[in-house]
């Protein structure tokens, strides 16, 4: 059994910042790539930002420069550091993890959050 919960989420003004977490918490093997999603009402869910298991981060455009994710081995744990928001970041924000819950390699699968509200707002 696997789950991510996650926190962190809420309402902040315009250029300010806020830090989610997702922990991974069960019974598995290893922790492969983590990442962010988010979806707004009436858009598409995009990729925000992932890292891989090995340290390497991706972002999407619009992010780049404002938002940071970092892993934390130890706690099994991943944050997603957002700064300068916009009210254009305003969306649930989806924690994401690619976990081998098997002794063998291929024993893996993607496991998701159930979500966490960002509302950027005056």
């Amino acid at each position: 059994q696997v789950q991510l919960l996650e926190s962190g989420g809420g309402m902040v003004r315009p250029g300010g910042s806020l830090r989610l977490s997702c922990v991974a918490s069960g019974t598995f093997f290893r922790l492969n790539d983590m990442g962010w999603y988010r979806q707004a009402p009436g858009k598409e869910r995009e990729l925000v930002a992932r890292i891989s298991s090995g340290g390497i981060s991706t972002y999407v455009d619009s992010v780049k420069g404002r938002f940071s994710i970092a892993r934390d081995y130890a706690k099994n744990t991943v944050h997603l550091h957002m700064n300068g928001l916009k009210p254009e970041d305003t969306a649930v924000y989806y924690c994401n993890a690619d976990i081998q819950w098997g002794a063998h390699p291929s024993a893996r699968a993607h496991y998701w959050g159930q979500g966490t509200q960002v509302t950027v707002s005056s």
